[in-house]
């Protein structure tokens, strides 16, 4: 077991909280950062109120060596009109980073969710000209990356542009309809001359699907052929205790390090919830408590995937937890039959929970 040092008593701050240490003692365990100082960036997405003085916050610098904004750099957060930008959550989110030491990530600067309607539109209502959009969506990229220059390592430039379902590689998507399929393109030659030296990824989910990953990597190799500016594909990893098998994740990340892509996986969580399609078929499905069996299977389901992660140290450059807690997870807001949902590695007060172990003792 890899012994920690000089950080017990922050861990120990956050009994402020009303919480209970679980069993295992967190003196005797290494924090994310270190267990894996020679493996890959560990991170987690966060909002404004995580970074202000606290206890998240200190949770955040002792555990992370690298954040993503969760919703402040999306478009329409970030530039909700034309002429007006809104930096003030995006800056902060970027002071804290730089006043910690801790890398950052850009989240997202082309996205068919969260993008305004002026973005589509004229005065009138009507739909704008392929030039108008192109033109608005080099203004966007390089405004906002122009403005985080050497503050952000790597960005997700496009996001979810692969249908989860049909033959077609492209999302019926207005950024579609309007440009055309080399949106996609254009958006990282964008990208990359507001900021020639950030890494550009493209983002997108169910990767360990085989139809959606063979159409998502169908997008990529087209894009590596014409030589369009684009380092590594973000595996989002919105998972559950039921999948990906160990098989269906090493398929995936060695299919993409083919292409010669850095591979991230950039919002990682772990639901106790199998998909909607299987609900039917697990009986446990239907606990709305987070009861010590399913803390054994999360917990062995985070082993897994961990020791996936490790053994493909040579490919993966990053891995974020897509929030810092079950306090803030985003399923809440997308809740199975409006139950609550435990799928992160701190329970609600902050406190490790038993798949934190797992993941750092080995």
């Amino acid at each position: 077991m890899k012994k920690r040092t000089g950080l017990a008593l922050l861990i120990g701050s956050f009994i402020v909280l009303g919480a209970t240490l679980p069993p295992a003692d967190p003196i005797n365990q290494p924090t994310l950062k270190e267990a894996y100082k020679s493996y890959f960036p560990i991170g987690v997405a966060v909002n404004p109120r995580m970074i202000q003085p606290g206890p998240d916050a200190e949770l955040i610098k002792v555990q992370f060596n690298s954040i993503t904004p969760e919703n402040a750099m999306k478009m329409g957060p970030i530039h909700p009109e034309e002429n007006r930008y809104n930096w003030k959550d995006a800056d902060a989110i970027a002071d804290f980073a730089q006043q910690n030491n801790i890398k950052l990530r850009g989240h997202t600067l082309c996205w068919h969710n969260q993008t305004p309607r002026w973005f589509f539109t004229d005065s009138t209502g009507k739909t704008v000209s392929r030039d108008v959009l192109l033109t608005r969506l080099k203004r966007h990229i390089t405004d906002v990356m122009g403005r985080y220059k050497g503050k952000i390592y790597a960005w997700d430039v496009v996001n979810e542009a692969v249908p989860d379902t049909g033959k077609s590689i492209y999302r019926q998507s207005k950024f579609y309809e309007i440009i055309g399929e080399d949106y996609i393109e254009k958006a990282f030659q964008y990208a990359h001359e507001a900021d020639p030296s950030a890494q550009l990824f493209y983002n997108d989910y169910n990767t360990e699907d085989a139809s959606k990953r063979n159409r998502i990597y169908q997008l990529l190799k087209k894009l590596k052929d014409k030589m369009v500016p684009i380092d590594g594909v973000g595996l989002q990893a919105h998972w559950s205790i039921y999948e990906p098998t160990r098989h269906e994740l090493e398929e995936s990340i060695n299919k993409f390090a083919s292409l010669g892509l850095k591979v991230q996986f950039t919002e990682v969580d772990v639901s106790v919830y199998p998909k909607e399609h299987e609900r039917r078929e697990r009986r446990d499905s239907d606990k709305s408590e987070f009861t010590p069996e399913i803390a054994d299977k999360q917990a062995a389901h985070y082993k897994m995937l961990f020791e996936v992660f490790r053994k493909h140290r040579d490919k993966i450059t990053g891995v974020t937890f897509w929030n810092l807690s079950d306090r803030y997870s985003w399923l809440d807001n997308f809740p199975v039959a409006g139950r609550k949902d435990y799928p992160l590695l701190f329970d609600q007060s902050g406190q490790p929970k038993k798949a934190f172990e797992g993941v750092v003792n080995f």
